[in-house]
């Protein structure tokens, strides 16, 4: 999901959206400490993901 993509959404479903990037990340954590994880870089996508909506949730409450 690009900035663009997050900047028309709401704050409440953004904060969604950071719930659930979170808990893929502890999931893709798990993965790599028991050695299940095949694609590393879904580690960095998702980090990246949580990077954008943290932006953007920022600059909105900032608006206010």
């Amino acid at each position: 999901m690009n900035a663009t993509e997050l900047k028309t959404k709401s704050v409440e479903a953004l904060q969604a959206e950071l719930i659930s990037l979170t808990k893929a990340q502890f999931g893709l954590r798990m993965q790599v400490a028991t050695q299940q994880l095949g694609k590393t870089s879904e580690i960095r996508n998702v980090r990246r993901a949580i990077a954008r909506v943290k932006t953007v949730l920022t600059q909105k409450e900032a608006q206010k």
